[in-house]
């Protein structure tokens, strides 16, 4: 698979908690202490590292994180998984969306994770692995993630499961808790609800594999996470509460960009690090 791009850059970053305050230009440069031009530069793409790190805390992002997000210093290094796993990365409008299969060696039986817009690549790898697909997680509900839903159900007969905080309108789809169990032979799956960017923004901890693994959809990306203008608060107080303590070698399967993990999040997400 290519190189796929950083989801976000640090115009974006700064966009997003900036609307997840609810802090217009003149007050987050009064906060930060910088002119209004000079903040209006850096949203505009200009590297202004004094600014960014005067405007950075006054985020509450971690500065150096956000500086070498600035200067692209940093792409995560690729986890390899030695079996049961496989990602896919789809076109939708101007982006592209992850969706991503897991299967239990002995047994065969296989979970898919959100859908992207093109489940062919998915289904090819069912068809060469020789795979039963029991179960399709939804992460989420927002359309990039579920837009090729109805063709893998129908071709599978899996079933659909989502979180109860986040129904989906179609006929027998399932509703699960959080702290609910799945079992895929030797797999074990945990669903953590990480909501703030949807109503029922699930992470799903898979243990089993070559690398603990979590299914994250938009809660965090590489240096990043999914935007909410209404419940930012909660989304990272979820994301610290329910994503940071799992093992530092756990493997983050993001809902776009690349994979990362836990142990380089901590150090390089300005969300998340908290490294000075």
């Amino acid at each position: 698979m290519p190189r796929i791009p950083l989801e976000d850059n640090f115009t974006d970053v700064i966009g997003k908690a900036q609307r997840g305050l609810r802090l217009s230009d003149d007050e987050l440069a009064a906060k930060a202490g910088v002119s209004p031009a000079d903040l209006a530069a850096v949203k505009g793409g200009e590297i202004r590292e004094l600014v960014l790190l005067a405007v950075a805390p006054s985020l509450g992002l971690e500065r150096n994180a956000l500086l070498a997000l600035a200067r692209r210093e940093w792409y995560p290094e690729q986890p390899l998984f030695s079996r049961g796993f496989a990602m896919f990365n789809t076109a939708f409008e101007d982006m592209t969306v992850n969706s991503y299969l897991v299967w239990d060696t002995k047994t065969r039986l296989a979970a898919a994770f959100d859908t992207g817009t093109d489940t062919q690549g998915m289904l090819d790898t069912l068809a060469a692995e020789h795979l039963t697909l029991g179960y399709i997680f939804l992460t989420h509900t927002h359309p990039d993630h579920i837009a090729d839903l109805d063709r893998l159900a129908a071709e599978t007969k899996a079933a659909v499961w989502c979180s109860e905080l986040e129904p989906l309108d179609r006929p027998g789809v399932k509703l699960f808790q959080e702290n609910a169990h799945f079992h895929l032979g030797e797999l074990s799956i945990k669903t953590l609800f990480t909501w703030g960017h949807s109503p029922g923004m699930t992470t799903f901890y898979i243990t089993g594999l070559s690398w603990p693994l979590a299914i994250v959809g938009d809660s965090v990306f590489a240096s990043s996470m999914g935007g909410s203008a209404t419940h930012y608060e909660y989304q990272l107080k979820n994301n610290r509460q329910k994503i940071l303590p799992l093992p530092a070698d756990t493997v983050l399967a993001c809902g776009h960009g690349p994979l990362t993990t836990l142990k380089q999040e901590k150090q390089h997400n300005p969300f998340l690090s908290r490294r000075g």
